[in-house]
């Protein structure tokens, strides 16, 4: 599938009406994995979250990329979560594989590369007794000054080896667009892949047609612009308000970020997202996340 990018304006989109409000999405909500309890899940499920996002991943693992858990640990561990989400009621929306210098996708060393790809599938095979029906990666950590083709090709060679994984668990590859509004970190390193709308969509033309997109509002301005550019093939999202310029993580509805969510909620109608409203942010309670959600809505679609 080809992406075209095309003028949009989006300078009068808040003081739009839409006749037929949309159906309000189901709502989830990223738990690491050391923090979900059958409890929580109990009162996630009981003030109306459906699905949960299970992060967290790198406490799995040292400094090494090895796991810190022995195999029965690893596998009791995932089969206790699936447990707690089953008796709760709670569906796993999506896995976030982790991501840091050392397990980076688009190493520019061959026998690092690999060996990162190899620490994804052995996790792919704990992850798959959670049934989840995304599986998201960071596209890079850092790419090396003046080197950002080669992570490119790097990247690509990973999520072509990876993706037959992911679709043998029946579930969805998705790549996550990353913080990044200048290219230079600093004079050795430059920001993450997926930075901008014209690279994620350069690199999504470079993907199998059966990798999608996982955008998180909180990684860029205006993400309105780039859910859509994705279109039809945004499948994931992370929820949370910023500034495009760090990691902000704000609840959407407390005011501290910049996003406009009339702009947000209505591209998401737009490109025709069904997936979960899947908050990614600070809260002090669960209900917080629900009532944010349904304030969004409110304001995007029936005022």
């Amino acid at each position: 599938m080809l992406f075209v990018l095309l003028p949009i304006c989006f300078g009068s989109v808040s003081a739009q009406k839409n006749e037929s409000a949309p159906e309000l999405l189901k709502i989830g909500y990223s738990v690491g994995i050391d923090k979900i309890t059958a409890e929580k899940l109990m009162y996630a499920r009981s003030v109306n979250i459906e699905y949960i996002e299970v992060s967290g991943m790198n406490a799995l693992f040292g400094d090494n990329r090895n796991f810190l858990l022995s195999d029965t640990g690893m596998a009791e561990k995932f089969a206790n979560v699936k447990k707690w989400a089953d008796e709760a009621g709670i569906k796993i929306w999506s896995v976030h594989m982790p991501y840091g210098k050392k397990i980076d996708l688009s190493m520019t060393d061959e026998d690092e590369r690999k060996g990162v790809a190899g620490l994804h599938k052995k996790l792919l095979e704990y992850c798959s007794v959670l049934d989840p029906e995304i599986i998201l990666f960071h596209p890079s950590y850092l790419p090396e000054r003046h080197k950002r083709e080669e992570h490119k090709d790097q990247l690509v060679k990973s999520v072509r080896e990876l993706n037959p994984l992911v679709k043998r668990m029946k579930a969805t590859m998705v790549i996550e667009n990353m913080l990044g509004y200048k290219l230079v970190r600093d004079e050795k390193r430059e920001n993450p892949l997926f930075r901008s709308v014209e690279e994620a969509v350069e690199l999504m033309n470079r993907m199998p047609r059966s990798v999608y997109s996982a955008i998180d509002m909180n990684h860029i301005k205006d993400p309105e612009q780039l859910i859509d550019s994705m279109g039809r093939r945004l499948r994931s999202v992370h929820i949370a308000d910023g500034n495009g310029e760090k990691e902000c993580h704000y609840l959407p509805c407390s005011g501290e970020g910049q996003n406009d969510w009339v702009a947000i909620l209505r591209a998401l109608d737009r490109a025709g997202y069904k997936g979960p409203f899947m908050f990614e942010c600070a809260y002090d309670d669960e209900k917080q996340l629900v009532d944010c959600y349904h304030q969004l809505h409110s304001q995007a679609f029936v005022n």
